[in-house]
């Protein structure tokens, strides 16, 4: 019962705040069990409340309308001994399930992601869905703790920014593995100090889309040999040689299939949304060379960039930054694959508050992101080129390598970070 000294309103008819102090009072000092109880009924009210959101979201939008068909229509494939790159045969299975385009959404990733789309077989296209929104989901909430963990667990929100990415917020709304990436650069980060063994396994990602990876990927293996870290050598290595042996128990032939769709199914020849991509068509959209120039580049610096470092490398600095130059210069890639960067834009985020800095540059660009994605902007367009540049940028302002009213550039920046 609330007594006179605790009533809600104040006898002028305004809020009063002494019942919440009180109740923030009790909280803080009340019975530990208490506590513990309430922290679990809140978990499993969200836990429940995201599920049932995202069984509405899945009842609203069906799952023929989203990319998510390409990889449920391969796990169909697979499990019916299909081929998961023939474009008639996934055309087929995917206007079943209510498709009702003319091109095939094909899953374009290497044989090695089979493990991925493989579970999708078991399942209807709806109910696979939800699913699969389920394990996007766990992969971003998961991402971002480990993130916040990494940082020592600073007090305050800033965390939750992450979940106002847009490219995050992509790969939900279009059901994309960018989610999947994510997770992997981050228990990499989290495992490479003191589990160098699962620090290798999480590398598996690197083989899902290497052709974004290449750089990091470059850094890494220089890394890795000069300080001899054999453990996570071995469990990358386990890891890739389970996915290809599971690839192979399920379609032996996936390599030539795979070989073949690379050769037929037109990729190269598409204007995708990455630098690389434009600089060729720009220069001779027949030259398919130009638009693996970029990442080529990328690569030697990377590896520069590295040794001129290896005494102080730093994963969560300097391999940040490799991993955002390699996206910028990417030959293949999309808005969603830029979930990847998470790690990167937080770490800017951090670093701002703490050295001051506003962190106003990464609400414009964070926000204008937004906006694009919210009107509906095509992400396979041009609309979106602005990004990846965009976000090493607000990494170099927010960790004091470039800053208003200096007269370096990002490029001797970069060489001298």
């Amino acid at each position: 019962m609330i007594s006179d000294q605790e009533t809600l309103f104040t006898p002028d008819g305004s809020v009063g705040f002494d019942i919440f102090r009180r109740a923030g009072r009790v909280a803080r000092n009340g019975d530990q069990p208490v506590k513990k109880a309430l922290h679990i009924a809140a978990a499993v009210l969200l836990a429940a409340a995201g599920v049932g959101l995202l069984v509405f979201i899945a009842h609203l939008n069906n799952a023929s309308q989203r990319d998510f068909i390409g990889y449920w229509a391969t796990g169909q494939q697979l499990v019916h001994g299909g081929d998961p790159y023939d474009g008639a045969a996934i055309l087929q299975v995917q206007q079943s399930a209510g498709f009702n385009r003319t091109e095939p959404l094909i899953m374009r990733n290497m044989p090695v992601a089979f493990f991925l789309a493989w579970p999708l077989g078991y399942f209807s296209a709806n109910s696979g869905m939800i699913v699969w929104f389920i394990a996007l989901l766990l992969s971003c909430v998961g991402s971002i703790r480990m993130i916040w963990t990494l940082h020592a667990r600073p007090n305050n929100s800033l965390h939750l920014l992450g979940y106002c990415f847009a490219p995050v917020m992509a790969c939900l709304m279009f059901g994309q593995i960018g989610l999947f990436l994510l997770l992997g650069v981050v228990l990499f980060l989290t495992f490479q100090k003191d589990w160098p063994f699962l620090a290798g396994v999480s590398l598996l990602v690197l083989a899902l889309k290497p052709h974004i990876f290449l750089p990091f990927a470059v850094a890494l293996a220089a890394w890795m040999l000069a300080t001899k870290a054999y453990r996570m050598i071995a469990g990358a290595a386990a890891a890739l040689v389970a996915s290809l042996l599971f690839a192979y128990v399920l379609d032996p032939h996936a390599w030539s299939q795979y070989s073949q769709m690379m050769k037929t199914g037109g990729a190269l020849d598409e204007m995708i949304p990455v630098l690389s991509a434009y600089f060729r068509f720009l220069v001779d959209r027949h030259a398919v060379w130009l638009q693996f120039l970029p990442q080529g580049c990328a690569c030697a610096w990377a590896l520069w960039y590295f040794w001129t470092r290896r005494a102080r490398w730093d994963w969560l600095d300097h391999g940040l930054v490799v991993l955002l130059v390699g996206s910028m210069c990417t030959p293949y890639a999309w808005f969603t694959d830029e979930s990847l960067l998470l790690p990167a834009v937080l770490a800017g985020v951090y670093r701002a508050d703490a050295s001051k800095r506003s962190i106003v540059p990464f609400g414009v660009v964070a926000g204008a992101a937004i906006i694009e994605l919210v009107a509906h902007v095509p992400i396979i367009q041009f609309y979106f080129l602005w990004t990846t540049p965009a976000w090493l940028g607000w990494y170099l302002y927010a960790t004091g390598r470039i800053g208003a009213g200096t007269a370096k550039t990002a490029i001797t920046d970069l060489a001298q970070g």
